[in-house]
């Protein structure tokens, strides 16, 4: 069985692994884990009763709902598979890669930072909305605010949101341990997914919006109630705590 296994086949079957283990990670930071092992279920079915068991009239069928299901799939997981083909395709393309399959410690003092900072700003109601890049270029928002390039610094965040600053409504932009750009302009999510009962005003559906469109981690004070949201993935989590947060943001994607 093995007499013919070579190199060729060593790496072939090392990137089929590599490629169930990103889908793996994909569909545990999605929540569409029961999906994705429905699907494998399917496939275990479809396997038996055509290859094993070889039952032609019901493999045959099964056969043409697998040829549609890609299709399906495709339509299901369309935001994650065009934030995967971003990220390939950014400048920073190889590390996107690296970053997915081999995770390496990183210097969390900026995300203590950022925490702080938040912290401060819902204790005195001032607005803030941050943006904190991931693998996906921001380059494009980054160009509609002003261009800072400066360490992340928990003072340096409150006085760029403090009410009376010029880059007070628009969005910071973080890239690692460098704040990159303030009083950018996202663009608003208007979803009706969102219910109306939350009254999320512009800061929280542009947070939305942008974390649709890329894998960043967006981070909204709200002005008017002091609370800390978080918004990843298209998803919201709204009231959440300074240490809820920092585990969002130390969180593996």
């Amino acid at each position: 069985m093995f007499a013919h296994f070579g190199l060729k086949d060593f790496i072939d079957i090392f990137l089929v692994a590599l490629l169930l283990y990103y889908l793996f990670r994909l569909v545990k930071i999605s929540g569409m884990r029961p999906l994705f092992t429905g699907v494998l279920v399917f496939i275990a079915i479809w396997v038996l009763v055509s290859q094993v068991f070889q039952m032609e009239l019901i493999g045959s069928i099964l056969t043409q709902v697998v040829n549609v299901g890609l299709i399906l799939l495709i339509i299901l997981f369309q935001d994650e598979i065009r934030r995967f083909l971003m990220g390939l395709g950014s400048k920073k393309g190889l590390r996107f890669i690296t970053k997915h399959f081999f995770p390496q410690e990183e210097d969390i003092s900026h995300i203590t930072a950022i925490v702080l900072a938040c912290m401060n700003m819902a204790k005195s109601h001032t607005g803030a909305l941050i943006v904190i890049q991931h693998h996906i270029d921001l380059d494009l928002y980054e160009k509609t605010g002003e261009m800072i390039n400066a360490d992340v610094s928990s003072r340096l965040i409150e006085n760029i949101f403090f009410k009376n600053s010029p880059l007070h409504d628009g969005a910071m932009i973080i890239d690692g341990a460098k704040i990159k750009a303030a009083g950018c302009i996202l663009p608003v999510s208007r979803t009706s997914d969102i219910p109306s009962r939350l009254r999320l005003g512009l800061r929280h559906r542009a947070g939305i919006a942008l974390s649709q469109e890329t894998d960043a981690k967006v981070v909204i004070i709200s002005e008017e109630r002091g609370k800390i949201s978080y918004a990843h993935q298209g998803q919201l989590k709204i009231g959440i705590s300074p240490e809820d947060l920092q585990a969002l943001l130390l969180e593996k994607d």
